[in-house]
C-alpha cells in the first residue's frame, strides 16, 4: 500500500496532538512533575517539615522521578517573595505573612493545613518588676520582627490591657531585633521583656535567668495563637493536585508520629536544626520548648482571622481576607 507524504504528515500531527493531550492530563492529575520546592524555617514550630526532611519521607513518596528540593528561610516576607516568583511551591510559615501574602497576591497562595499552635512566651528580666501584662506600662518590649506573629499577639495583648505602643501615642516601647540579639539586649538591660517564639523563650528562661510572665496559652487574649501553617501556590495546586495530596498525607502522618513519639521526633528535628544552623538546641531547652507547642494539621481558621483583624485594626493590613484564604480539601 502506498502512503502519501500528506498522510504521513497528518498521522504525525495526530500523534503529536494525542501526546499533548495525554501530557496535559498527566499534569492535571499531578504527573509530569519533576521537582517540588518546599520551604521551612530551621525552627521547632516547623516540626513536621524538619522531621520529613530528616527522614527523607517525601523522597520516598515521590520516588526518583521527582526531585524534592528543601529551601530554608529565616523570615516570612522573603519566603512569600520566593513563592510569588514561583521558586517555592509549598511552604511552612507563620500565619501573619500567610495572610499578607494572600491579600497581596489576590489569592495566588492560600493555607491548606495547620502546623503548630502556641510555641511562644513573654519573658521578662528578673529585676524588671514585670509580673503581668499590665506591668508593661512604661517598659521596653522586644519582638523578633515588626509585622510578624509575635508582634500581632503583642498588639492584641496591649489593647486588651488598655495599653498602646509609643509609636501610636502609648507608653510601651516596642522594638524589633533578631532572636539571638534579643538575648544580648536583655543581658545588657536594654529591654525589660521579650515576646519570642520557641526555643528562644526557653533559652531566655533557662540560660539567662528570665522570668516567664505569660506562657504559650496566655500571650494572646484571643486564645492559643496559631504559630505556623502550610501554604501552597494556587497555580501549583491547580497543576499538580495529586502531588499536593501526597504531600498532605505525609504532613498529617508526620503530625501523628511526632505527637506519639515526641522524644525521638525531638532528636531528629534537633539534628536538622543543627545541620542548617550549626547550633544544636540543648536538651533541657528543647524539652521546655516542646512543652509550649501544639503540633497539629488542623487549619486554625479562627486564629488566622483574629490575626487578620488585628492587622486591619492597626493599619498593618489593607483589608480582611475572604474565606478562600483556607482550603480544607485535604484535611477532611
Amino acid at each position: 500500500m502506498n502512503i502519501s507524504k500528506k498522510q504521513i504528515t497528518a498521522a504525525c500531527i495526530l500523534i503529536l496532538i494525542l501526546f499533548s493531550l495525554a501530557s496535559c492530563r498527566r499534569d492535571q492529575d499531578g504527573g509530569g512533575l519533576t521537582q517540588i520546592n518546599i520551604a521551612c524555617f530551621p525552627n521547632i514550630t516547623h516540626a513536621q517539615a524538619l522531621l520529613m526532611k530528616g527522614q527523607e519521607t517525601l523522597e520516598r513518596i515521590f520516588g526518583d522521578d521527582v526531585n524534592v528540593n528543601w529551601i530554608t528561610f529565616n523570615a516570612g516576607p522573603s519566603q512569600i517573595e520566593a513563592m510569588f516568583a514561583g521558586a517555592v511551591d509549598i511552604g511552612y510559615i507563620g500565619p501573619v505573612p500567610a495572610i499578607s501574602g494572600y491579600i497581596q497576591s489576590g489569592g495566588d497562595l492560600f493555607v491548606i493545613a495547620g502546623a503548630s499552635n502556641g510555641g511562644s512566651a513573654m519573658v521578662a528580666r528578673n529585676d524588671s518588676g514585670i509580673r503581668s501584662a499590665g506591668d508593661l506600662d512604661g517598659k521596653t518590649v522586644a519582638i523578633p520582627q515588626f509585622g510578624n506573629t509575635q508582634h500581632f499577639s503583642l498588639l492584641a495583648l496591649l489593647t486588651a490591657n488598655g495599653l498602646r505602643p509609643t509609636a501610636h501615642g502609648g507608653t510601651v516601647n516596642v522594638v524589633q531585633s533578631s532572636n539571638a540579639d534579643i538575648i544580648n539586649l536583655m543581658n545588657r538591660g536594654n529591654i525589660d521583656a521579650a515576646l519570642v517564639p520557641e526555643p528562644w523563650g526557653s533559652i531566655l528562661e533557662i540560660n539567662h535567668g528570665g522570668r516567664v510572665v505569660l506562657d504559650y496559652d496566655q500571650v494572646d487574649p484571643n486564645g492559643i495563637p496559631c504559630t505556623a501553617v502550610v501554604i501552597v501556590r494556587k497555580d501549583f495546586y491547580d497543576a499538580h493536585p495529586e502531588a499536593v495530596a501526597k504531600f498532605m498525607e505525609a504532613h498529617k502522618e508526620a503530625t501523628v508520629w511526632i505527637n506519639g513519639n515526641t522524644e525521638s521526633a525531638m532528636e531528629i528535628i534537633n539534628a536538622q536544626i543543627t545541620e542548617i544552623t550549626h547550633q544544636p538546641i540543648e536538651k533541657d531547652v528543647l524539652i521546655s520548648a516542646f512543652s509550649r507547642l501544639e503540633i497539629t494539621y488542623e487549619i486554625p481558621v479562627s486564629s488566622i482571622m483574629d490575626f487578620a483583624k488585628i492587622g486591619v485594626d492597626e493599619n498593618l493590613l489593607t483589608r480582611m481576607p475572604d474565606n478562600n484564604i483556607t482550603d480544607d480539601t485535604f484535611i477532611k
